[in-house]
């Protein structure tokens, strides 16, 4: 990456801007399911949610597709944020299928160290409403992701 390529300080305030922008029509998220095996990603996702959709947001973490969907079970989430891979050999191919007929219907973004335009195109094709690398956990791409969630969930 060049230093051309870098984004300027006036980049990042305009994604800043119009991820606040955003942030009313993502009101409308109310319980969100993180369904991560790494703390460290799970913790910065949660602070980015946070930020994103106010302190008053539900948040709830699931670490395996086990617990995650009892909690789907318990109490159905608005939205779902998960790992594509978990441990120990879990992906969202196999993993979107089971929250499905645990009866979500909502939206599920997928988190991933390993998307390129062909693993986003793989992932949506299996049922992600959307996808987000996970180096690009900021409040400015969760806001986009989130929003083309909820905006390919109302096309439906």
């Amino acid at each position: 990456m060049t230093s051309s390529d870098a984004p300027t300080g006036g980049d990042i305030l305009a994604q800043r801007n119009q991820a606040k922008a955003s942030s009313a029509t993502l009101s409308s998220i109310g319980d969100v399911l993180i369904v991560e095996d790494e703390d460290f990603d799970a913790d910065r996702l949660q602070a980015t949610l946070r930020v994103v959709l106010g302190q008053d947001a539900k948040i709830r973490r699931a670490s395996t597709i086990a617990s995650a969907l009892d909690l789907v079970i318990e109490a159905m989430p608005d939205i779902i944020l998960l790992d594509d891979y978990l441990k120990p050999n879990d992906t969202a191919a196999q993993t979107i299928p089971f929250v499905r007929r645990a009866g979500f219907t909502g939206p599920i973004v997928i988190i991933s160290g390993e998307i390129d335009r062909r693993r986003k195109f793989e992932l949506q094709a299996i049922g992600a409403a959307a996808a987000l690398h996970k180096e690009d956990v900021d409040s400015a791409s969760v806001s986009r992701a989130l929003n083309t969630a909820l905006s390919d969930q109302g096309e439906e």
